[in-house]
């Protein structure tokens, strides 16, 4: 028998009536609230206030207050790589601190200065902005036209210079990304652009500007089109090109630093210069002042590359570019790489010492940006409008295939190749670069007659250094292909604008256009779809850029692009692209 103590009785019993009382409690409470829901039910209720949600304050997304669109003419992607280890400022800084697209080539075939600077600014391929050319054959007037050639425009020159004919970008099918920046930010935007050649100081400004000039005479000039600035006159009179004659380029290298010889075999330099060093800035021989061949040297030494800079600063001083209340736009095309490399050639002492001096040049631009629009409140954005093929007699010392492809000997084949077909004399109406342009209703007669089309394919092929021969009809509309070469060809036509036949050389061999009789005047050149000409480099600095070096694919028709991103616009057509691995998150 099991004896329970009293104590544990007690407290069992005491437990057990605790739970009694527990559960009449919540059954009693459970039927109060039963009662009382019929009640509350029956009447009128006051909803309780909402508590006040705290407002949500949002800032406008920050914006650059100065874009700058730097273009060096001619500048292939590889100098980059041969050469930075001797920069020590501008062109050193943006590698250092910005973003650098190692693999950035243009996607086609017209690789021209007018084409690439269009390309650049619309963020379009010439297929869709129409620049296919620094000029092309006008079949409406038969004459040849260049790509800013406006009837409707006139020419005006600064500090006293006479200007003739007309320019402006009312040929370019699509605005530029400047245009659009100004007219989505209700005109804040002032848009400034330098160039010693019009096709690229209109080109990177687009159809409307507050100051877009040009050297022209020996002297600079604008178009009615955008109107004359007074701060360019100021500077134009008070800083004359012509302060820089007498000048002397000689190299700014130490001995052994000099990649290549130091003559560059088939150069063609300026009248009054050696092939070597130094470069005297004297015009002809036996002339005393200024004269034409002087500014021709001028344009193709380094204090060109120092003038464009100066203008460049003078004019964030004197509109205040970047100290306002929008974000404003400054484009600088350097086109005196250009003129070296069509003289010198790409293998050249000059190419390089060029390079040196361009980039002292825009350390002293960056640093004045730093000092009056404010480290990291300015985006730059620097790239080429195409490479340069080497001098074809300096590339056969290697023992490759290279040559020079004489259009003038093309089109007379051509000529002769027609004849048996009962077509008028001349069949052929001009050949411009690629683009082979045919008489008046000649081709359409070529496309219906197979046998004399075969022959004019025949004998632009037996010519030496052609490789290939195209059809309007085989790259209009873009067709796919797996030929690269057909690809960058479609990339590059516009009806009407483009040529009826197209003309592909040979790797090395230079197209050239020079008469039949006459030596030619330059020692290279490019506009061809091959990697040398093709291949440029892309970098960005500064507002909304993650430093680093990005190895993927990319063509400078991503620049626009990437600029309206950090702008916070909208481009009207593009066919880059938004290269948003290089955009700080």
């Amino acid at each position: 028998m099991i004896v329970r103590s009293r104590r544990a009785c007690t407290t069992n019993r005491d437990s057990h009536t605790l739970r009694r009382k527990r559960l009449f409690s919540i059954a009693f409470a459970t039927c109060g609230i039963a009662v009382c829901i019929p009640v509350l039910r029956g009447q009128t209720q006051t909803p309780m206030p909402a508590r006040p949600r705290a407002a949500v304050t949002r800032k406008a997304p920050a914006r650059p207050k100065l874009v700058v669109l730097l273009v060096v003419d001619q500048m292939r992607g590889d100098y980059v790589d041969k050469f930075l280890p001797q920069w020590t400022g501008g062109l050193r800084r943006l590698v250092d601190e910005g973003a650098w697209f190692r693999d950035a080539a243009y996607p086609y075939a017209a690789t021209e200065t007018c084409v690439g600077h269009a390309t650049i600014s619309t963020g379009a391929l010439p297929a869709s902005h129409g620049m296919v050319a620094n000029a092309w054959w006008d079949r409406e007037s038969q004459k040849l036209v260049t790509c800013t050639a406006d009837p409707n425009a006139k020419n005006s020159g600064y500090a006293g210079i006479s200007a003739k004919g007309g320019d402006s970008a009312w040929r370019m099918e699509v605005p530029a990304f400047a245009e659009e920046l100004k007219f989505q930010t209700n005109g804040a935007t002032r848009v400034v652009t330098f160039s010693l050649k019009a096709r690229a100081a209109i080109t990177m400004a687009g159809h409307k500007a507050d100051a877009v000039t040009w050297a022209d005479g020996g002297g600079w000039v604008t178009s009615s089109v955008y109107g004359a600035m007074p701060f360019v006159e100021q500077y134009a009179k008070a800083h004359p090109i012509k302060d820089d004659y007498g000048k002397t380029w000689t190299r700014s290298l130490p001995d052994g630093s000099y990649w290549y010889d130091e003559k560059t075999v088939g150069t063609v330099p300026p009248e009054g210069w050696d092939p070597t060093f130094p470069h005297p800035l004297r015009g002809k021989a036996g002339c005393n002042e200024p004269d034409a061949a002087f500014y021709e040297q001028w344009a193709s030494s380094p204090f060109a590359d120092s003038y464009l800079t100066r203008f460049a600063e003078t004019a964030i001083d004197s509109l205040g570019l970047g100290q306002g209340g929008g974000t404003d736009f400054l484009g600088v095309s350097y086109s005196s790489v250009d003129y070296v490399g069509h003289e010198f050639g790409p293998r050249s002492w000059e190419i390089q010492d060029i390079l040196v001096r361009l980039d002292k040049d825009l350390a002293d631009l960056f640093a004045h940006l730093d000092k009056k629009v404010g480290r990291g409140n300015y985006v730059v954005a620097l790239s080429a409008d195409h490479g340069v093929v080497p001098v074809p007699e300096d590339m056969q010392k290697t023992g490759a295939d290279a040559g020079v492809l004489h259009l003038a000997e093309l089109q007379e084949r051509i000529e002769k190749a027609l004849e048996p077909f009962s077509f008028g004399k001349p069949a052929t109406a001009r050949i411009n670069g690629s683009d082979v342009y045919f008489a008046p209703d000649v081709y359409e007669k070529l496309k219906h007659d197979d046998k004399a089309m075969r022959a004019v394919t025949v004998a632009a092929l037996a010519q030496p250094g052609v490789a290939e021969v195209y059809r309007a009809e085989q790259i209009q509309n873009r067709p796919a292909t797996q030929s690269p070469t057909r690809s960058a060809m479609a990339n590059s036509y516009f009806p009407g604008r483009s040529g009826d036949l197209f003309i592909v050389p040979k790797p090395y061999w230079l197209l050239d256009g020079t008469p039949a009789g006459k030596t030619r005047s330059y020692g290279t050149g490019h506009g061809v779809p091959y990697n040398y000409d093709q291949h440029v480099p892309v970098l960005f600095m500064g507002f909304g850029v993650h430093h680093g070096e990005y190895l993927e694919p990319v063509t400078p028709a991503d620049i626009a692009p990437t600029l309206a991103s950090l702008c916070g616009i909208t481009l009207a057509t593009r066919d880059g692209h938004i290269l948003a691995q290089a955009l700080a998150k």
